[in-house]
């Protein structure tokens, strides 16, 4: 079963003043369960991350994470309802309970995982703020910015941290602050700002996007740190388990060397035993999260481990932002990086 929605909220207020649902007061799973599929949370179509295809079909590193939790719950990846929802009312949403799940390059910081109403878990990605501009412009360093015009989305991170440098460097930076994404890059694009600041990630997304890609570039600096990853809501401890859990089964996957194209047989022969518990063919780890034994299984075959998803969508795929993970945060701790699984046992 397919579900794919738009679900814009244009009006945060009135989100805000809406009642708390159901399903943030009971058990998320239950309601999960009973709904027959995931309400998963992304943001507006962008490259990497979150995008859709010529025939609606949302994919990318955060719709794999939505895609591992229905695989994990129904043995089913496609079990989601995605639900597109602007970075004014992301938060609120979930709070809300209109979202079981948001996986859409939320930064984790101290406020948002204290007064929320929310727990940050596992970044499936680490990220930091940059700055394109036009190479004709002659800036080759963010720290050239005194006095610029810089285009930022409100209601992120970026715009603080846009001030913080400012501020921090003398630049007189002036923020100019969009609420579309799509408005703030035309703007940029017409000479309405000296530059674009957001995660690096997305800037080689829109660069991608942009009708002469060439004529553009991202700056060296990296003024942020940027941990992005899914978010649940507080208060249900073996909910946010699955999901952080069902991250980690992506993970420890491609640290033993398991993929969606040898999984089936990793299950049938091997005879590492750290193999044989996460894919369920010995031991009970199901049990804590009240899922099948296969659960873990069902994450790899049909949505793959990490650093597959990581190349499919990031790296060296056809359509892939093109970024090397070599060397990276984003590496497995074993060459260097913070992907890093606890043992599953």
């Amino acid at each position: 079963m397919k579900l794919s929605t738009l679900f814009t909220l244009v009006v945060a207020l009135a989100v805000m003043a809406a009642p708390i649902s159901a399903s943030a007061a009971g058990k998320t799973l239950d309601i999960v369960k009973k709904r027959g599929h995931l309400r998963c949370q992304v943001g507006t179509p962008s490259g990497g991350f979150y995008n859709l295809d010529a025939k609606g079909n949302w994919y990318g590193l955060d719709v794999a994470v939505c895609q591992a939790v229905a695989a994990a719950i129904f043995g089913d990846k496609n079990k989601v309802e995605f639900q597109s929802v602007s970075s004014q009312a992301r938060f609120t949403a979930l709070a809300n309970g209109e979202s079981d799940l948001l996986s859409r390059t939320a930064t984790w910081t101290m406020s948002r995982d204290t007064q929320l109403g929310l727990d940050f878990l596992t970044p499936n990605f680490y990220d930091g703020q940059g700055f394109t501009v036009l190479k004709s412009s002659g800036i080759t360093s963010a720290f050239q910015l005194k006095g610029a015009k810089v285009c930022v989305t409100t209601g992120t991170t970026s715009e603080l941290n846009l001030a913080d440098f400012s501020r921090a460097n003398n630049l007189n930076i002036t923020a100019v602050t969009f609420e579309d994404w799509n408005v703030r890059d035309d703007t940029y694009l017409k000479g309405g700002c000296d530059a674009v600041s957001i995660d690096k990630s997305s800037l080689a997304a829109n660069i991608i996007s942009f009708p002469k890609p060439d004529d553009h570039m991202i700056l060296p600096e990296t003024i942020s740190k940027e941990p992005l990853g899914p978010a649940v809501r507080q208060g249900d401890s073996q909910w946010a388990n699955i999901v952080r859990w069902s991250e980690f089964a992506m993970i420890n996957a491609e640290e033993l060397g398991v993929t969606s194209a040898n999984v089936d047989k990793m299950r049938a022969s091997s005879k590492n035993v750290d193999v044989r518990r996460m894919l369920g063919v010995e031991g009970n780890l199901n049990e804590g999260l009240g899922l099948s034994k296969d659960w873990a299984y069902n994450i790899i075959k049909q949505v793959g481990n990490y650093g597959e998803n990581y190349e499919k969508y990031i790296g060296s795929g056809k359509g892939a932002l093109g970024i090397d993970r070599k060397g990276t945060l984003n590496e497995l701790w074993t060459n260097g990086g913070l992907m890093y699984s606890p043992p599953m046992r």
